[in-house]
């Protein structure tokens, strides 16, 4: 029996995109949906929850062909799983096979695995997994090296963590940036204002795609003093709201506001855009900034279909590997690289978390090839 994910549309005053889990006659895993229905509950976007529920359709579908129970495989059992990840190749993308066959990298395996512990330990507390099984994915560790500002406890009793059983030790994954001449290349390539902004925007502020899609009319303050629009934020900028109900689905993954300082640039590009959706009658009365001009329904607020759509497009013209979340990549690399502060880069992402910042904190190949080229003329 195979496991696949099915978009569902819940009721309610703004339609709610979710996802679930249903076999090949469409009919619902009860467990999987409680635990998805948990994700949503616990106020994760729309993407993380269907993400999610891949990864737990894999592990369904693979406990079921073997004649598993999915509760209770056994941990021999789940270690095969940990090694089927990577050792099975991934079907093909399209139509064409690949030259090779593809593989499952340890980091992405890693977190179905996360993903299949997650799951089975929200089971204990429902009586559907023993606490055995539980036990069993957790084993003791004692913290050698500490964390800044972390707290041992008295006697140091707080050394002592619980780690996964089931895990890859995978390298440090870096981070995918542009370089600035792809980045113009996308802007040259890009065949309406509306595509331009976005991009100019989003490698400028480094917002997240979910937050680009939601943003609203009122959101977007260029002038020099915006006191006459209620706001007393100095300068352009942008507001990044807390999480709303959106029609398009779009949700920003923090949960506080935030504001971000924009330059005289953004203004040039939202002017411009501004021109060519006053031209569309159907997207002059919509409030959401990003919106459908050249394809119907018109004035409807663009989806992450349509922004993955875009990306793909500018991809394939200027043969490069195009995704939105690389121009917040690479906005944070070069906040880092020009020395702001991490405190400042971490407010301007709306990181909750110091951590966050890890993956933008080490050196590139170029910056390392420098130090080394200094030092060794100043050693001639």
């Amino acid at each position: 029996m195979k496991f696949h994910v099915e978009k569902a549309t819940l009721p309610g005053a703004v339609p709610t995109v979710a996802w679930a889990i249903v076999d090949e006659l469409f009919r619902l895993h009860p467990e999987a949906s409680k635990y998805l229905e948990s994700l949503r509950g616990r106020g994760c976007s729309v993407n993380t929850v269907r993400n999610y529920a891949c990864r737990l359709a894999l592990y369904l579908t693979w406990c079921d062909e073997r004649g598993l129970g999915w509760p209770d495989p056994g941990f021999e059992n789940l270690l095969r799983f940990r090694d089927w990840l990577v050792s099975t190749p991934l079907p093909p993308r399209g139509k064409k096979p690949p030259a090779r066959p593809r593989f499952r990298k340890d980091s992405s395996a890693d977190a179905v695995l996360v993903t299949v512990t997650e799951f089975l330990r929200f089971g204990v507390g429902r009586n559907w997994v023993s606490a055995k099984v539980a036990e069993s994915l957790s084993q003791p560790r004692h913290l050698r090296f500490l964390p800044t500002d972390f707290e041992t406890g008295e006697g140091g009793r707080f050394r002592q963590v619980q780690t996964r059983t089931l895990r890859f030790t995978a390298d440090e994954p870096g981070v995918e940036c542009f370089t600035p001449e792809q980045v113009q290349l996308m802007i040259q390539l890009a065949r309406n204002a509306r595509d331009r902004f976005m991009i100019v925007l989003m490698r400028a502020t480094g917002m997240r795609i979910g937050e680009t899609l939601g943003l609203r009319r009122e959101d977007i303050h260029l002038l020099v003093d915006s006191r006459m629009l209620g706001c007393h934020v100095r300068g352009p900028h942008v507001h990044v709201r807390r999480r709303r109900d959106n029609v398009n689905g779009a949700l920003a993954k923090s949960h506080r506001s935030r504001v971000i300082p924009v330059t005289d640039e953004i203004a040039e590009h939202y002017r411009d855009y501004q021109w060519e959706r006053d031209r569309v009658c159907e997207a002059v009365e919509s409030d959401m900034v990003f919106v459908n001009l050249y394809r119907a329904p018109l004035g409807r607020p663009m989806g992450y279909p349509n922004a993955k759509q875009m990306f793909d497009r500018l991809a394939k013209w200027a043969e490069i590997i195009a995704r939105p979340h690389m121009l917040r990549h690479t906005a944070a690399t070069e906040w880092v690289a020009e020395g702001v502060p991490h405190d400042v880069v971490q407010a301007l992402l709306g990181q909750v978390s110091p951590s966050s910042l890890k993956p933008y904190l080490h050196a590139s190949d170029k910056r390392k090839r420098e130090a080394v080229e200094r030092v060794a003329a100043v050693t001639r």
